[in-house]
């Protein structure tokens, strides 16, 4: 089973935007020995909206052969296009990827009826664990309960990640669905209290900067530790916000880079982290024990 602290990773890139190999190979690293409990690749996190097939394939395979078996690798396939989602749900499967995270059709604007059989050709295509991704603020497009408790039905579908930072709607989602499927907040700031309501883990994005925090933290709530688990998120508190002072993965790319992790390389549409901005972030980093170059 998919659970805890499953870090949404950036795409190390150069300053020329091409994807560094070698700075994705110490992250991953990085993660494994900090006992992040799984990784999505090529997320939104991973800047796939803008990159190329093939460079979305080489990643989930390059990360697969690093983390060799010894956490779950998520390779995000999801887009707009029901037959695009396929083709790439079945270059991550053939990658070795563990399972796969779509994300809902964003910009068409469908129907629930049209979600539904969205999900249900591609589930009926590719078999590969997969998990629905909710998060309407970047689509447009909200995948509501009715529908999502239809889609779990389906061969294939283990759980959601639940973006919308509502925690009533999620923990509508886990009484409707039952416990085993999966329920993953995809909301950093509620995360925790999602995950004493039931929840499964979190797909993190401050898991990027604090992953042994991250860690402990859903740890702790998944043994029922409320206390451990709401001091290590109080810590964290500063970086589950700030890091959304601008579109993600801005801030977590220019926090990694100030931690020497990764260039600081991004590719346009997005662009690099406004200087006022500097201030909080680093902030919020120092709070959560993060050391800072």
């Amino acid at each position: 089973m998919i659970k805890g602290s499953v870090v949404a990773l950036v795409t190390p890139m150069h300053e020329d935007g091409s994807v560094d190999q070698k700075s994705l190979a110490s992250l991953i690293e990085w993660h494994i020995q900090s006992k992040t409990d799984g990784l999505v690749v090529v997320g939104t996190t991973g800047e796939a909206a803008t990159l190329k097939e093939e460079e979305q394939t080489q990643i989930i395979a390059a990360t697969v052969k690093l983390v060799a078996g010894r956490i779950p690798v998520i390779a995000g396939t999801g887009t707009n296009s029901t037959e695009h989602t396929i083709a790439l749900t079945k270059n991550a499967k053939a990658a070795g990827a563990d399972a796969v995270l779509i994300v809902t059709p964003y910009y068409n604007k469908p129907t629930q009826h049209g979600l539904y059989e969205h999900y249900k050709k591609i589930a009926e295509t590719v078999s590969i664990p997969t998990i629905l991704y909710n998060v309407p603020s970047r689509t447009a497009c909200d995948l509501l309960p009715d529908t999502i408790e239809k889609i779990a039905k389906l061969p294939n579908i283990i759980g959601i990640k639940e973006a919308t930072g509502k925690l009533e709607r999620a923990i509508e989602i886990l009484k409707r669905c039952g416990n085993k499927f999966l329920v993953f907040s995809g909301d950093d700031a509620t995360g925790l209290e999602l995950l004493l309501h039931g929840a499964h883990g979190v797909i993190s994005v401050t898991a990027n900067i604090a992953p042994d925090k991250m860690h402990a933290l859903c740890e702790a709530a998944l043994k029922g530790d409320k206390q451990q688990a709401e001091k290590i998120n109080q810590e964290l508190m500063g970086l589950h916000t700030k890091l959304f002072l601008e579109s993600n993965p801005i801030p977590t790319k220019w926090a990694l880079h100030q931690m020497g992790r990764i260039p600081p390389g991004i590719r346009l549409p997005l662009s690099y982290f406004d200087s006022k901005f500097h201030s909080d972030l680093k902030k919020a980093m120092l709070d959560a024990g993060v050391s800072v170059n």
